[in-house]
């Protein structure tokens, strides 16, 4: 049986259903997890089609614009997706070489990490920031040290190495939401990352 495209009345589904209030918590969540590395918060109120987690919408929702770039992994790229950013965010899809957001799971970002902007010297805000889909967030794996953390915190990473290396570029480098269900975490690049619990 041949799948026919999204209708317009599914893409329509799936946003905050009280917009100004949900966007405004989904933000503040957001917000708190980039400024408190290894902090893991709910973070709730879009819905967005498989496989994008409810966290991953709601970043979705609340980062995305018309001026914002977005570049949709493989398993992400989607008619149902797609239709669904352009309703709500009418953010354009773009290669990872021009994304201001690159989001899908680790093992199909990580490829195309060489591709994706990491800032230059002048204007080191030029750059990527990912929307990693993980199965679960725990406070365990990688230890992190650094700004909006007092002594140490832990996160499981993907790949320690890569994190590592990318909090050595800093200024340069790229910045990471992390999404599991309906739960964030993040780890700006002036975050070290270090060793294994």
């Amino acid at each position: 049986m041949a799948l026919s495209a999204p209708s317009v009345t599914d893409a329509m589904g799936g946003g905050f259903a009280n917009p100004p209030r949900d966007a405004a918590i989904a933000f503040r969540a957001a917000l708190g997890v980039m400024a408190r590395p290894g902090l893991i918060r709910e973070i709730t109120g879009g819905h967005p089609p498989l496989p994008l987690s409810p966290a991953a919408g709601s970043l979705l929702l609340v980062l995305c614009d018309p001026e914002t770039r977005v570049y949709l992994s493989p398993s992400c790229d989607t008619d149902a997706i797609r239709a669904w950013l352009r309703f709500h965010t009418g953010a354009p899809l773009v290669s990872a070489g021009q994304a201001d957001f690159a989001i899908g799971p680790w093992a199909e970002l990580a490829p195309d990490l060489p591709l994706m902007r990491k800032g230059v010297q002048d204007y080191p805000d030029r750059s990527v920031t990912l929307i990693v889909e993980m199965d679960h967030l725990s406070p365990k794996g990688a230890r992190l040290t650094g700004p909006g953390i007092k002594d140490e915190a832990w996160l499981n990473l993907p790949d320690i190495a890569a994190f590592a290396a990318n909090a050595r570029s800093f200024p340069l480098g790229f910045d990471t939401f992390f999404t599991a269900g309906d739960h964030v975490a993040a780890l700006p690049r002036s975050t070290r990352v270090a060793g294994v619990a």
